[in-house]
């Protein structure tokens, strides 16, 4: 603030209207975008942006792919002007629908309200789960979740919390608390044994076989407190990535293992600013090796 104060005559002499004048008079700029010049550029992010990977995730990989290569550069908010400002439309205007919002403008965030769950008997609480998988240090302690479909259907999801590798299995009988644990405990055979230490997931009624599901598995699961899906972020966010392959309102009852691992392996290999703009199939490799 104090810079856009000096900026336009200091204390004495600011005056809004005219500091408006200038910053509109400031902002038209002789030169074209970058988008618009380099074609080369232009078209490895309309590339990329067809595969569903976000502008963020874009203009991260861009520099580890190119070092050096400032030419082949760009800031994510310039791939956001591409696409939603008029006269910057470098970039094919229908690519918004690659975006994960699907949205041809910005609107603001809103939050959701919460939303009641089912009671589960003698819980074991976020609280004693170990700290090494709060540090996110040691790999092999996964968030999971319901993602829901049309009519109650739904599929389970699983995130890693140290590499963010994702795991997806499909609930073809409903999400009743039994097809869950057999699902579950089916899908965790998929990766060796010390790659499954710990599941934090929320109180919802599908876990009412949780301990069953520990018996079973020797997995321990812990669930979050009341209302409080931050304490499992990354799934909450993987969820989010998620509706661009199975909308709101999709029947996902029809899906199979084939259909979730595609989606899988497409998250799995887009870079994470979280990892270094790796990707999660090469983080989880690093950790096998």
């Amino acid at each position: 603030m104090s810079r856009e104060v000096t900026r336009n005559g200091g204390r004495s002499r600011y005056r809004a209207l005219g500091a408006d004048r200038a910053a509109w008079q400031r902002a038209r700029r002789p030169k074209r975008g970058k988008l618009v010049e380099n074609v080369e550029l232009r078209g490895v992010v309309e590339e990329k942006l067809a595969q569903w990977w976000s502008p963020q995730q874009i203009s991260g990989w861009l520099k580890e792919a190119y070092p050096g290569v400032e030419e082949m550069w760009v800031s994510h908010e310039t791939i956001y002007l591409s696409l939603f400002v008029q006269g910057r439309g470098a970039l094919r205007h229908e690519l918004t629908r690659c975006l994960r919002t699907r949205r041809a403008i910005r609107r603001p965030v809103t939050k959701r309200a919460p939303t009641g769950k089912g009671q589960i008997r003698e819980p074991v609480m976020i609280s004693e789960r170990p700290a090494e998988a709060e540090d996110r240090a040691v790999p092999g302690h996964w968030e999971g979740d319901l993602l829901m479909g049309k009519r109650m259907t739904a599929i389970g999801t699983l995130v890693e919390r140290a590499t963010r590798y994702v795991m997806l299995f499909p609930l073809p009988d409903g999400n009743t608390a039994e097809s869950v644990r057999t699902a579950l405990a089916a899908t965790i055979q998929r990766l060796p044994e010390h790659l499954w230490r710990s599941l934090t997931w929320d109180q919802g009624k599908e876990m009412a076989e949780h301990a069953r599901f520990t018996i079973d598995t020797g997995v321990q699961i812990y669930f979050c407190d009341p209302k409080s899906p931050w304490q499992r972020g990354s799934n909450e966010n993987t969820n989010g990535l998620l509706r661009q392959y199975f909308p709101k309102g999709a029947d996902t009852s029809q899906l199979t293992q084939y259909d979730l691992d595609q989606a899988a392996y497409s998250l799995n290999t887009r870079p994470r600013q979280t990892l270094g703009w790796m990707t999660p199939s090469d983080k989880l490799a690093e950790t096998l090796r």
